[in-house]
């Protein structure tokens, strides 16, 4: 599989002290810099039906997440403070500011997401927008949870306590079979519950990352992470009565998140982004792969 899913993008070794992150970078230099993080189980190949659209008229920077795709996988430590993301997204000012960029747009989704809000709101003057794609805040999703005991379907939340239980039961539960424990997430998310919706030169790539150890463990982290430190941060936060003060864009899928109690955008509104606006389009979790023109669209009024 040599097929190149960003041809006129150049691929860039960003060196920090938390490690090394992967990166591909389009678009004008002199434009202004967007920040794509991608969700899990993925990387950065999920925006690869958009971004060239994107780098007509801004510099798009498609990273891999630390323990994802290319960048670099340490271990966790007790703590969960190595994937927190709090932790992640002061990592992505420094590769910003290694690109030499310190003020710039963030679009993430899913786990992305969760790291663009939280670096926007512990750094309020980095972020010039922010795009959230299909998530609820942190804490919110937290409370559905454990207000729902988990129902024998795969469109639930029982994926986020799995993850999240001590090492290494989860790590050595997947790795018995990790393409079929990742692909049956990614059809389970998916709107028609098939891989139609990815391109097989991105398939590999996710198969090649999600294959290997570290990077499965870095997975369960990432989640551990969610339900301590971050949870932790979003309830500071929420107490302190702090705000998302970029403009921020709501962007969901209409076939994804639980919408019985509330929609996305009151969620948000009522925890970190009063002011915040809403998007909905036809689409299951993996909004730029499912349905790239909406969101495409989308992002594209927002940015502009």
């Amino acid at each position: 599989m040599t097929t190149d899913l960003f041809p006129t993008f150049a691929s860039r070794w960003i060196d920090i002290p938390a490690g090394r992150f992967f990166a591909r970078v389009g678009g004008p230099e002199e434009a202004p810099p967007v920040l794509l993080l991608h969700g899990f189980p993925q990387s950065h190949a999920c925006w690869h039906r958009i971004a060239p659209a994107l780098a007509e008229r801004r510099r798009v920077i498609c990273l891999d997440l630390k323990g994802y795709g290319w960048s670099s996988a340490p271990e966790g430590d007790p703590r969960h403070e190595a994937y927190a993301k709090r932790t992640l997204g002061a990592e992505m000012v420094a590769v910003m500011e290694a690109l030499g960029y310190v003020h710039f747009a963030l679009v993430g989704h899913d786990r992305g997401a969760r790291i663009g809000y939280r670096l926007a709101l512990d750094e309020p003057g980095r972020i010039a927008r922010l795009a959230l794609l299909d998530i609820l805040p942190t804490l919110v999703q937290w409370e559905r949870i454990e207000a729902d005991p988990p129902k024998p379907s795969p469109r639930t939340s029982s994926h986020w306590q799995f993850l999240a239980e001590p090492a290494p039961g989860p790590e050595q539960a997947i790795g018995r079979d990790a393409n079929a424990y990742f692909e049956g997430l990614l059809r389970d998310w998916s709107g028609d519950t098939s891989l139609r919706a990815f391109a097989p030169a991105a398939l590999h790539l996710y198969r090649q990352a999600w294959g290997v150890p570290e990077r499965i463990h870095a997975f369960c982290e990432d989640y551990r992470a969610g339900a301590t430190r971050d949870r932790e941060a979003d309830l500071a936060d929420l107490a302190a009565g702090r705000h998302l003060a970029c403009p921020t864009l709501i962007l969901t899928g209409d076939g994804y998140l639980d919408r019985s109690t509330e929609t996305p955008l009151a969620a948000w509104q009522r925890t970190f982004a009063p002011k915040a606006v809403a998007t909905e389009i036809a689409s299951g979790h993996f909004l730029a792969e499912e349905n790239p023109a909406a969101t495409l669209a989308a992002l594209q009024t927002f940015l502009d």
